[in-house]
C-alpha cells in the first residue's frame, strides 16, 4: 500500500517539520559538509530565529550554512538543529512502525505496519504533535498532549501538590487544565493557622505564574486553563481578574456554567453562591470539587451571598467583550451528553478548550486532513476513502494508548480504563471550496451534518470491531453508556452503531475531538482544524523582498480564471457573521462525543448585546461551549466604540475626549508627574508643559502592521502636546509597547523648548520599519512608529490649513485605510476588504504575526502554536 510520491516541504512547511516534529539528532558534532540543518540566525533570547539550510562548509566547530533564501550563515555547530529524519516519508515509516508494534503477533504488525503507512502517506492522517515527534524516538517522551489533573485539595500541602503535578507535566511538553472550585473563596476562615484564605483566584494566579516560567523545548511556554464553576463565592472575582494588570497572565479562563444557572439568567431569578462547610469533620478527606456529590452524602453547604443571575451573566458577557475572556463551558450539558457520566465525570477542560476530561485525563490526538478526500470526478466527497481512513486511524490512537510511557500512574490507570481517543479534522474549509460549498451558508450546515455524521458512525463502528477483537474500554457497561445524550443521538440517526455497541462493546469511550491544528496544520499546507481559512492573500519576506502572495487553493483559481475576483465561495473568518461561526460548531459539535476548539470572530463594533446574543445562541444550538474574539477587543479604550464617534473617528478630526474627563487621561498624567523630588520638581515646572483639565484633539485610524491603530493627538496652547496610542489587546506586548510610546512622545512633547518638538519627533518616527509594512506609496506605513509620525504630520497640516500653527510639516495622502490591507511579516489579511485584525508579536520569531485562531494563539509566519 506505501506510495512512491514524495512529499516535498518548502518554506514555513518544512522548516515546522524539522524544527518540531523530525527526529533530531542530540549530537551535532558529526555534522558535515550537505547536511541539511536548522540554523540559528538570530540568537536573541527572546525572539530567537532559524533558518532550514545545507552546510557548505566546516572548519573544526564553525560551519557556514547557505540558507534556504540564499543567505550564508556563519555560526557553531552547537547552534545547529540535526536531525535524523530529512523527509516526511521517513517521518511516516517511523510512526507506522512505532504504532503497529504495540499488536500482539508479528503478522498483525505486519499488516498494521502497512496501514498505518497507508493513512499517514500524503497527510491523509496528521499525528498530533506528541505523537509525530515522539513515537519510535524514545521511551521517555509522552505521546499525550494535554492533561486534566484533580482539583486541588483545600490545603496549602493539596495546592502545592497540584502546582508540582502541573509542572511536571509543563516540563515534557503538555497543556494543563486545573478547575479551581475546590478552593475555599476569599475570606473565608481557615481554622488550623487562625487566619483567613486568598481565595481560590489567587491560588490561580499562582499556577498562571507558574507557568509563564516554564519552557517547553526552548521555544514556547506552558498552556494552562483555570475554570471555575458558576456556584462558587469567588465567581465575579474569576471573572473580572484579567481586568487586572499582571494578576492571571498566562492561562486561558473558562466558567463552568450549569443548566439551572442559564435557566435563571433566562428567566431572570436570584442565584446563590455556595461553599462547603469547611468545619465538616471530613472535609479534608471527602470535598473534591464536587458539590452536587458532597450535597448528596447529606452534607452542610454554607451560603455566601446571592446575586442577580442576570448580573452575574452580564459581567461574564462583558468582560468576553472586552478581551475574549473568560470563555463559557455548559458543563452540566456536557456531562449529560459524556459517554462516561456514569463513572468519571468531566471536571475541565485542556488549554484550547477542545477536550473535557476528568482528573487525570489526557488528549490523544490526531486530524485527518478533509482536503484529501475530494472527489474530483463527480465533485464529492471521496466517502469510501473517508471511511477506510476514518476506521484505520481509529486504530492508530487506540494503539498510542499502549505505546506512550506514562510518567503518572494516575494517568496510565486513567487512560487504561476509559481508553478516551480523539480523532478530528483539518482541511474543512479547502474541502469545503474545492466542493463550492460556502462555509456558514444554510448549504454547509446540511453538508456539514451529513459529513461529520459519516465520521462519527464510521469511528463509532471502528471502535465497535477493535472491542469484538481486543475488548472494550474496562469502564464499559452497555446499558449506561447508550444512556449518555451522545449515544442517545447516534440512536436516531444510526441505529446500526449503537446496535453494533450492545452486541460487541466498544473500545473508547470517547472517539473525536476536533482540535486546533495550527503547527501541524500550516504544516501541511491547508486550513487549520474547522476553521474557515483567516485571509486568501498574505505578504512573504524574501530576500528579493515583500512580495503579496495567495494561498494555494486561491491562487489555483486565479490562475484558472484570470482577471477575475474569487467566488463568494472562498470565505474567510472575518467575511463571516460571528452567528455564522456559531452555527457551524452547533452543526459539528452534534457528531462530537468530546468538544471542539473554535473562535467566533466578530468585528470590533460588536456590540456587547451582540455578544450575549452569541453566547446563548450557541447554549441553545447545543454547543458544549463558547468563544469570541472580538477583532481590537481590549480592556480600556479611549475612544467610545459609539458608531456615530467612530465616523468621526474614521474623517479623521474628533474632540474625543469629553470636557472634563479627566478619568480618560489622568492616569497618564499622574504617571508622567510620579517620582519627581521637591527639587527636580522646581526646575521641571519650569521646563514642563502641565496638562489643562480640558483638551482638544483629534483621532487618526491608521491600519498598521499589528492591526488597525486609533491614535489621539491632543493639543496644549495649539500645538501637540499629548498621544494616546491603541494598537492590539489589552494585555500583549503590542498594547504595552504602543502604550509606552504614546507616553514617551507625550512626555517629549511637554518638556523644554516646544518651538521644534513636533518636526523633531516627526523625523526619528518617520520610516522606522519592521518585519512588514501596510499599504502603497505615500500611505505605506512603516510601523506603529511610523504610524505616529504620518498622524502628527496630517495633525499639523489640518491646523495649518485652519491657520492655527505657524511652523511647517509637509502633509501626506489622506487616506488612511489601503483598499486591500494585509498582515505582513508572513501574516494574513482581515479578510477582502476592511481593516486589519489585531496582531500580537509572536514569542518565537518576533514578528507581528500572532493570530487567535480555534481558540488558540498562532503564528502565521513560523508557525509557532501556544497549544500545540
Amino acid at each position: 500500500m506505501k506510495t512512491t510520491k514524495k512529499s516535498r516541504l518548502e518554506g514555513l512547511s518544512e522548516k515546522i517539520f524539522l524544527d518540531r516534529y523530525a527526529w533530531k539528532n542530540a549530537d551535532t558534532t558529526g555534522t558535515k559538509v550537505g547536511d541539511v540543518v536548522l540554523a540559528l540566525t538570530k540568537d536573541d533570547p527572546k525572539f530567537p530565529a532559524k533558518e532550514v539550510g545545507e552546510v557548505i562548509e566546516r572548519s573544526g566547530g564553525t560551519v557556514k550554512v547557505k540558507t534556504r533564501s540564499g543567505e550564508v550563515v556563519e555560526t557553531s555547530v552547537e547552534k545547529l538543529t540535526l536531525t535524523i529524519e530529512k523527509t516526511p516519508e521517513e517521518m511516516w515509516d517511523r510512526l507506522a512502525a512505532a504504532m503497529a508494534s504495540v499488536e500482539d503477533t508479528k503478522e498483525k504488525q505486519q499488516q498494521w505496519t502497512e496501514k498505518f503507512r497507508y493513512i499517514l502517506d500524503d497527510w491523509k492522517l496528521v499525528p498530533g504533535g506528541r505523537i509525530a515527534a515522539g513515537a519510535g524516538t524514545s521511551e521517555e517522551l509522552t505521546l499525550f498532549n494535554c492533561y486534566v489533573i484533580p482539583s486541588p485539595k483545600d490545603s496549602r500541602g493539596g495546592i502545592m501538590e497540584t502546582l508540582n503535578e502541573m509542572t511536571e507535566i509543563m516540563a515534557r511538553g503538555g497543556g494543563v487544565g486545573i478547575n479551581l472550585s475546590s478552593l475555599r473563596p476569599r475570606r473565608a476562615v481557615v481554622a488550623g493557622v487562625n487566619g483567613s484564605s486568598s481565595g481560590a483566584v489567587s491560588w490561580g494566579g499562582l499556577f498562571s505564574y507558574t507557568t509563564g516560567l516554564i519552557e517547553q523545548g526552548g521555544s514556547r511556554r506552558g498552556a494552562l486553563m483555570l475554570m471555575i464553576n458558576d456556584w462558587h463565592p469567588d465567581l465575579m472575582d474569576f471573572i473580572t481578574v484579567k481586568q487586572t494588570a499582571g494578576a492571571v497572565t498566562n492561562a486561558n479562563l473558562s466558567v463552568c456554567v450549569s443548566n439551572d444557572f442559564m435557566r435563571a439568567v433566562k428567566e431572570d431569578l436570584e442565584w446563590d453562591l455556595v461553599f462547603p462547610d469547611t468545619k465538616d469533620p471530613e472535609y479534608n478527606e471527602i470535598w473534591d470539587g464536587d458539590l452536587e456529590k458532597w450535597r448528596s452524602l447529606g452534607k452542610k453547604v454554607v451560603h455566601y451571598k446571592t446575586v442577580q443571575a442576570r448580573e452575574v451573566w452580564h459581567t461574564i458577557i462583558e468582560s468576553a467583550w472586552k478581551s475574549a475572556e473568560p470563555g463559557v463551558v455548559f458543563m452540566e450539558y456536557y456531562n449529560q451528553m459524556s459517554n462516561s457520566w456514569y463513572f468519571n465525570p468531566i471536571i475541565c477542560t485542556n488549554p484550547c478548550g477542545e477536550q473535557g476530561l476528568p482528573g487525570w485525563g489526557v488528549c490523544n490526538l490526531s486530524a485527518m486532513n478533509l482536503s484529501k478526500f475530494y472527489d474530483a470526478e463527480n465533485n464529492d466527497v471521496a466517502w469510501d476513502e473517508l471511511s477506510k481512513v476514518t476506521r484505520w486511524s481509529v486504530r492508530f490512537l487506540d494503539n498510542v494508548i499502549d505505546k506512550t510511557p506514562y510518567h503518572f500512574e494516575e494517568n496510565q490507570k486513567n487512560q487504561q480504563a476509559e481508553r478516551r481517543v480523539g480523532l478530528g479534522t483539518m482541511g474543512l474549509a479547502e474541502l469545503m471550496i474545492k466542493l463550492g460549498v460556502r462555509y456558514g451558508s444554510p448549504e454547509s450546515l446540511e453538508f456539514l451534518d451529513k459529513l461529520y455524521g459519516f465520521i462519527a458512525k464510521e469511528s463509532y463502528l471502528a471502535s465497535t470491531e477493535i472491542a469484538a477483537e481486543k475488548g472494550s474500554f474496562p469502564e464499559f457497561i452497555a446499558d449506561k453508556f447508550l444512556q449518555s445524550g451522545f449515544m442517545k443521538n447516534m440512536a436516531e440517526v444510526y441505529p446500526e452503531v449503537t446496535e453494533a455497541v450492545a452486541n460487541r462493546g466498544i473500545r473508547n469511550v470517547t472517539v473525536i475531538t476536533q482540535a486546533p491544528t495550527g503547527s501541524t496544520g500550516t504544516m501541511v499546507g491547508t486550513s487549520t482544524g474547522i476553521e474557515p481559512y483567516f485571509a486568501f492573500e498574505y505578504y512573504r519576506q524574501s530576500r528579493l523582498g515583500f512580495d503579496k502572495q495567495l494561498v494555494p487553493i486561491a491562487q489555483e483559481w486565479k490562475d484558472a480564471n484570470p482577471g477575475q475576483d474569487l467566488p463568494d465561495y472562498f470565505v474567510t473568518s472575518m467575511d463571516l457573521l460571528a452567528e455564522d461561526h456559531i452555527r457551524v460548531q452547533a452543526a459539528i459539535q452534534r457528531w462530537v462525543d468530546s468538544s471542539i476548539s473554535k473562535t467566533a470572530n466578530a468585528p470590533a463594533d460588536f456590540t456587547v448585546e451582540d455578544t450575549k446574543r452569541l453566547y446563548e445562541l450557541a447554549f441553545d444550538l447545543g454547543c458544549k461551549g463558547v468563544t469570541i474574539y472580538r477583532d481590537g477587543s481590549r480592556d480600556v479604550q479611549v475612544l467610545s466604540t459609539k458608531k456615530d464617534e467612530e465616523a468621526k473617528a474614521e474623517a479623521g478630526v474628533d474632540a474625543s475626549v469629553a470636557e472634563g474627563d479627566e478619568e480618560a487621561v489622568g492616569g497618564l498624567n499622574a504617571t508622567l508627574n510620579a517620582g519627581v523630588s521637591k527639587q527636580e520638581e522646581q526646575v521641571f515646572d519650569k521646563q514642563y508643559k502641565r496638562r489643562p483639565s480640558v483638551l482638544r484633539g483629534a483621532t487618526y485610524k491608521l491600519n498598521t502592521p499589528f492591526g488597525m491603530a486609533y491614535i489621539t493627538i491632543n493639543d496644549i496652547d495649539g500645538t501637540p502636546g499629548e498621544i494616546f496610542l491603541n494598537v492590539g489587546k489589552a494585555g500583549s506586548d503590542v498594547f504595552a509597547m504602543a502604550e509606552a510610546l504614546g507616553r514617551v512622545c507625550s512626555l517629549f512633547l511637554r518638556y523644554g523648548d516646544h518651538g521644534s518638538k513636533v518636526k523633531l519627533l516627526v523625523k526619528h518616527l518617520k520610516g522606522i520599519g519592521g518585519s512588514g509594512a501596510i499599504g502603497f506609496g505615500a500611505n505605506r506605513v512603516e510601523s506603529i512608529a511610523d504610524a505616529v509620525a504620518k498622524s502628527l504630520e496630517m495633525h499639523v497640516a489640518a491646523h495649518e490649513e485652519a491657520g492655527h500653527m505657524h511652523h511647517h510639516v509637509p502633509p501626506i495622502a489622506a487616506a488612511l485605510e489601503p483598499a486591500v490591507p494585509v498582515v505582513t511579516g508572513g501574516g494574513y489579511a482581515a479578510g477582502k476588504s476592511g481593516p486589519v485584525a489585531s496582531l500580537d508579536l509572536c514569542p518565537s520569531c518576533g514578528s507581528a504575526s500572532l493570530l487567535n485562531v480555534e481558540g488558540c494563539k498562532t503564528c502565521s509566519n513560523c508557525g509557532y502554536s501556544k497549544c500545540s
